[in-house]
Parts: C-alpha cells; structure tokens; sequence
C-alpha cells in the first residue's frame, strides 16, 4: 500500500523564497503539501493560496518551535504516513525530496536529517558563516558523543520522519523556540528511533532565514540543557515530561 507523504513548511516572512521553494519540489514525490505562517509581515500566506498550498496562519506568532507543532499536528490529522519538512526559504534543496523519503519508504531508518555539513570546504562554500560552522561541528560532536549516534548534522531544518515517530514523541511537550529541532531527536533517541543523515547542498543569502549570532549562543545552551536531560532521565536522577510516551499504550 503506498504511503501518503506530506510536505510541511514552517513558514515567516517568506513571500520572497517560497515560490522557487514550492517548484522545485517534485510533483510525485509527495501528495500534499501543508504552509503553517507563523503571523507573518508580508504576504507570505496570500502567495501559498495562490500556488494552491493548504495554508495554516497563526493569529499570534508562536515561534519556530510552535509552527512546527501546528505543521506536524496538522499533517497527522490529515492522514500523513511520512512527513517531511522543507524551510521555505530556499535555503535546502527540494528537489532531493524522493531520495530522502526513499529511506522511510523502505524502513530503513525512522528519521532522515538533511546533512549540510558533507566537507567544511563545502560547507563554508555554500555561504554558512564561520562562527555557525564552528557551532555547529561542536554541538553535533556533543550531541554524537551523549546519544550514541553518528549524525553528522543535528541541526539541519531538512528533516523527515515516519508516522510513528511523529505519534510517540511528545512533541507539544517541546520548547516553542529553535531548540525544539534538537529536543525532539533527544526524544527520538531516547525512544530508539533510527537516525539516518543524506547530504543536502544549501544556500546562504540575504533572503533566506538564518538564525543570528546572538540566537545561536542561546539555542547552543538550551541544546546542552536538553542534552543534561537525557542523561539525567537515563540515569533515573530526574525525570521529564519530554520523555513520557506520546502514546502510552505503545510503549
């Protein structure tokens, strides 16, 4: 039986970008697609009606974290099997939309991570600034280091996950800001789901969103808070909603 993908985009601000985002997509390799506007200034949401997008728009903004609890709630209640979600913002390559749901198709893995980070050359290349470069290999080396995985990049916003990884996380548990990408693979982890990462070429440009250095600071110390949390879960020294199964009968 073929399984129904869905394609979700976190969008803000992205009127500029999400056209180009939207056509390189290819046509089968997905059966629909979800835009979630987080309240945004521009006409972000009028641009997805008009490509014929399922469109979301949050009243209020409700951060990176928030609009992805929106995209993948939504997706689930509109039968998804596989969810994939794409940045509008032409930053990552939807045209290796297949490839990477190809592992989830197959069983393979549970979740695929889009890795920007194939060689440093290639990387800094692309346009990632040095300082997100530098952030970046040390998080992930961490992060590798306490879960066990060999991921090369753990904070791409190129990701895909099966339906049951989406019903047994507990993600509207997880923060409503960046770190909620990290909180739900320390989830996924913890739970033994299978990570698996694709080489994905990006792009760095004025128009695409890209978190700041300032940001990046922060949401560097809330990865290595939720990774403190895994530990002391693990050890049984503290425990965390995060990690109380979505689904309880399932566990």
């Amino acid at each position: 039986m073929k399984k129904k993908v869905v394609v979700v985009m976190p969008a803000y601000n992205a009127a500029e970008t999400l056209e180009r985002t939207y056509r390189d997509i290819p046509p089968e390799s997905c059966d629909e697609i979800i835009l979630v506007d987080d309240n945004s200034k521009d006409n972000t949401a009028e641009i997805s009606r008009t490509l014929g997008i399922h469109t979301i728009v949050h009243t209020d903004n409700r951060g990176y974290g928030g609009n992805q609890k929106t995209c993948y709630s939504e997706a689930l209640k509109r039968g998804a099997d596989i969810v994939i979600m794409i940045h509008p913002d032409y930053q990552y390559d939807s045209r290796l939309v297949p490839y990477i749901i190809g592992f989830l198709e197959t069983g393979t893995c549970d979740i695929i991570l889009g890795s920007r980070v194939r060689t440093r050359q290639e990387a800094l290349a692309c346009g990632m600034p040095a300082y997100k470069y530098i952030f970046n290999r040390f998080l992930t080396t961490i992060e590798n280091l306490v879960l066990g995985q060999n991921v090369s990049d753990f904070h791409t916003g190129y990701r895909a996950y099966t339906r049951k990884v989406l019903e047994a996380i507990p993600f509207m548990k997880n923060s409503d800001a960046f770190v909620f990408d990290t909180e739900f693979l320390v989830q996924a982890v913890y739970f033994g789901f299978r990570i698996g990462s694709v080489p994905v070429p990006v792009r760095y440009f004025s128009e695409a969103s890209s978190i700041d250095f300032k940001n990046s600071v922060v949401s560097g110390l809330k990865t290595l808070g939720a990774l403190i949390k895994f530990i002391n879960q693990n050890l049984g020294i503290k425990k965390y909603p995060l990690f109380e199964h979505a689904n309880t009968d399932s566990k």
